[in-house]
């Protein structure tokens, strides 16, 4: 019987293991040494508040699903229909195609189609590629068109620190910069993290936040822009590329939480989300690439478990 998210894919080291499906290039698990790093989503499913999909050709929302291109303005279909925007791209209900596929990676792509309000021809790419400590996700895009066509890519998993609750863990964000959303969650101002409610350069207690925001000039290398850490040391480390700019931090209360037994309790949650643009690039510009026609573009971000020495 088919899945909800496409071809379920196990990937395989020797201390870690990760499934992908093939439906928005989900990510739907990751293990080191049987701690589980992310939320799972069982293949029975889809997944639930985005959990784990690519966010392509541009992550989080459109304003009014509306932008102007050469004068010109592109309705985008409206996807996130309570606020009235577009949100999370054109490939969140495509079904990606295996390029490659090893016991450890596998390499994704699908091809975005000129279609409302995107008057552009992109091949794009997913590459998964686990190691013993974690996951490195490599994201690629070239463009197929004649004309120079607009990019930006995030992803939106939510990570764990083995089976510790998420209320118990503390949360550290190095970024500069936060992102002021109006009612409709679209950017309207920029303003500086050292000392405002946002500020999580010292480790808070996730059970004290609520949050849906974004941070912009994040910490990028292996260093990590994010740390998830339990009570007895054990952290959960997300790095970027210097492409991915920005990170979205969303705590939600009622996430799907899928038991052992299979039934699904709501639950806070916590998603770090890699984005190369801003919320509302498209029409801001911010960190929006232009590709030229026949440009390939790739940056990556991971995630890695680390226990105390």
């Amino acid at each position: 019987m088919p899945h909800p998210i496409g071809e379920a894919i196990e990937l395989r080291t020797a201390r870690a293991d990760a499934t992908v499906g093939t439906l928005a290039a989900v990510l739907l698990g990751l293990r080191v040494d049987g701690h589980e790093l992310t939320e799972r989503t069982p293949t029975t499913r889809l997944p639930g508040h985005g959990s784990g999909i690519v966010l392509a050709p541009w992550p989080n929302r459109v304003r009014d699903a509306r932008w102007t291109h050469d004068g010109v303005e592109q309705q985008l279909d409206v996807t996130d229909p309570s606020r009235g925007n577009a949100i999370h791209g054109l490939l969140r209900n495509t079904a990606y195609r295996i390029r490659e596929r090893s016991d450890a990676s596998v390499l994704l792509g699908a091809v975005i189609h000129p279609q409302h309000g995107w008057p552009f021809l992109l091949d794009t790419w997913v590459l998964y590629a686990l190691a013993d400590d974690g996951l490195t996700v490599t994201h690629g895009a070239r463009n197929l068109g004649a004309v120079a066509a607009p990019w930006a890519v995030g992803a939106h998993p939510y990570f764990r620190v083995g089976e510790t609750p998420i209320a118990d863990l503390t949360l550290e964000v190095r970024g500069e910069r936060y992102l002021e959303l109006d009612e409709r969650l679209v950017p309207v101002a920029v303003h500086e993290v050292a000392g405002s409610a946002f500020d999580l350069a010292d480790a808070r207690s996730l059970g004290d936040l609520d949050l849906n925001v974004g941070y912009q000039d994040v910490a990028t290398g292996p260093a990590g822009a994010a740390v998830l850490t339990a009570p007895d040391g054990r952290r959960t480390v997300v790095w970027q590329d210097a492409a991915f700019r920005w990170l979205q931090v969303f705590t939600p209360r009622d996430f799907p939480h899928v038991d052992a037994d299979g039934t699904e309790t709501p639950a806070l949650a916590v998603a770090l989300e890699p984005m190369t643009a801003a919320p509302d690039a498209l029409n801001s510009g911010e960190g929006l690439v232009w590709l030229s026609p026949g440009e390939t573009w790739e940056a990556s971000w991971g995630v890695r478990y680390e226990e105390n020495e």
